[in-house]
C-alpha cells in the first residue's frame, strides 16, 4: 500500500509576452485532435453592421477543453449564487459566442 501523496506546489509565472485582454466574442472550432478558440472584440457600428476584431487564438487538447468546461461551470454556479442568474439574449443576429 502506498502512502497518500501530497500534491505538488504550483508556481504561476507570466511569460515575457503575457498579456490580458477583453473579449466579447469567441469562435470555436473542433477537430479530432483539438479545440481552437479565437477571441475577439465585437463592435456594432450600425444596426446592420457588426465587426469582430480577433486578437488571440488558442488551441486546447480535448482533455483541457473539458477541464475548462468543468471549471467554468463551477465558477458560473458560484457567480449566480452570489449575484443572481446570468440571462442570455435571444440568439438572433450576431452572437457573442459562435
Amino acid at each position: 500500500m502506498h502512502p497518500p501523496q501530497t500534491p505538488p506546489a504550483i508556481n504561476l509565472e507570466q511569460s515575457p509576452d503575457y498579456r490580458e485582454g477583453y473579449a466579447n466574442s469567441v469562435q470555436i472550432r473542433a477537430s479530432l485532435w483539438d479545440f481552437f478558440l479565437m477571441f475577439g472584440t465585437l463592435r456594432q457600428s450600425s444596426p446592420d453592421k457588426v465587426s469582430i476584431l480577433n486578437f488571440q487564438g488558442i488551441y486546447f487538447s480535448p482533455q483541457q477543453a473539458k477541464a475548462l468546461l468543468n471549471i467554468l461551470q463551477q465558477n458560473i454556479q458560484q457567480y449566480e449564487a452570489t449575484f443572481g442568474e446570468i440571462r442570455l439574449e435571444p440568439q438572433g443576429g450576431a452572437s457573442l459566442i459562435q
